[in-house]
C-alpha cells in the first residue's frame, strides 16, 4: 500500500502547497519559474488524487497501479468489494471529468475567438501609427491580444491611442505580443477548466488569479527586452485610471481592471528584486520533482 499512500498524501499535500503558494509573493521575482511551479502542482494533484483512487481500488491484486489495472481488467475486477469498487468508480469518473471539462474549456475559448475574430474583420481597422495591430473606433481604453494556432491579433481601441504617448503605447504593444510569442493562453487553459469543474472552491479561484498575475508579469518581463520599465508601468498606471475595459472572453490583457495586481506590476516594474540563481534553480528543480514523482509511483509495487 506504499504507493498509494503515497499518492494520497501528494494529493493532500498540493492543496495545501496550492493555498501556500497562492498567497505567496515570492514567485513574483521570477514568474516563468513560478508558472512552472504552479503547473507541477495542478499536474501532480490530478495525477496522484486519480492514482491514489485508482491504486485503492487494485489493492487486491497487489501489483502496483502499472500491474494491477491489467490484473483487474483481465480478472473481470472479480476481486473487488464495494469500496474498492467505489474507488475505482472515483478515480474514472473524476479522470473523466477532468478531461471532458478540459476539452469544454478548449472548444469554448476557440468559440469565443473565432466570434471575435469575425467582428475584429467588420470592425477593426489598420493603422499606420501602430504597423501590425488592429484598431478597434471605441472611446474607452482597451488592449489585448486574441490568440491562435497560425497568428495571434493584438488590438488596441481608439481611446488607447489618445490615452498614451507612442512610448507607453510600444511597451504595451511589447507586452501583449509577448502573450502571443509564449502562448499564455495554453498555461491558463488547465486551470480556467478546474474552476469550470469546482467553481465553489474559492481555493481553485485563487488559484487562477495567482497563475494570471504572474502570466502578466511574465509578459512585463518579456516587454522589458524592448523598452524600458518606467514606460510600461506609466502606461499601466494611466489605464488603471481610466477603468479599462474587460478583455473578451478567450483574450489576454495588459490592461487589468484588478487595482491591486496593477499596483503588484508597477511596484515589481519601478523597484525590481530579482531571484538568485540558486532560488531560481531550486523553484525549477522542485517543479521537476513535483511533476515526475506521481508517474514513478504508479510503477511502485502496492
Amino acid at each position: 500500500m506504499t504507493g498509494t499512500a503515497l499518492l494520497a498524501l501528494i494529493a493532500v499535500g498540493t492543496v495545501g502547497g496550492a493555498h501556500l503558494l497562492s498567497n505567496a509573493r515570492w514567485p513574483w521575482r521570477m514568474p516563468r519559474a513560478g508558472i512552472a511551479l504552479w503547473q507541477a502542482l495542478g499536474l501532480a494533484w490530478g495525477v496522484a488524487t486519480i492514482g491514489a483512487l485508482i491504486g485503492y481500488a487494485v489493492l487486491p491484486y497487489g501489483d502496483g497501479i502499472t500491474g494491477g489495472v491489467p490484473a483487474m481488467i483481465a480478472d473481470d475486477a472479480a476481486r473487488l468489494d464495494a469500496w474498492h469498487l467505489a474507488a475505482l468508480l472515483a478515480g474514472t469518473g473524476l479522470t473523466a471529468v477532468l478531461l471532458v471539462m478540459l476539452a469544454y474549456a478548449v472548444l469554448r475559448i476557440y468559440r469565443a475567438r473565432r466570434r471575435h475574430r469575425a467582428l475584429l474583420a467588420l470592425v477593426a481597422s489598420r493603422n499606420a501609427a501602430v504597423p501590425g495591430t488592429l484598431v478597434l473606433d471605441h472611446p474607452a481604453a482597451a488592449a489585448y491580444c486574441v490568440p491562435g494556432v497560425r497568428s495571434s491579433k493584438v488590438v488596441v481601441s481608439a481611446g488607447t491611442l489618445e490615452l498614451l504617448d507612442d512610448a507607453e503605447l510600444a511597451a504595451v504593444l511589447a507586452h501583449e505580443r509577448a502573450h502571443a510569442r509564449e502562448r499564455h493562453d495554453l498555461v491558463l487553459l488547465p486551470f480556467a477548466s478546474l474552476r469550470q469543474v469546482f467553481p465553489q472552491i474559492s481555493l481553485v479561484g485563487r488559484c487562477l488569479d495567482a497563475v494570471e498575475l504572474l502570466i502578466e508579469m511574465a509578459a512585463d518581463d518579456r516587454a522589458l527586452r524592448h523598452r524600458p520599465p518606467r514606460e510600461l508601468a506609466t502606461a499601466l498606471l494611466r489605464f488603471a485610471a481610466a477603468r479599462p475595459v474587460a478583455a473578451p472572453s478567450g483574450a489576454l490583457s495588459a490592461a487589468s481592471v484588478d487595482q491591486p495586481a496593477v499596483l503588484a506590476r508597477v511596484r515589481r516594474l519601478l523597484e525590481p528584486e530579482p531571484p538568485s540563481q540558486v532560488t531560481r534553480i531550486a523553484t525549477l528543480a522542485s517543479a521537476t520533482a513535483l511533476a515526475v514523482t506521481p508517474f514513478l509511483l504508479y510503477h511502485l509495487p502496492i
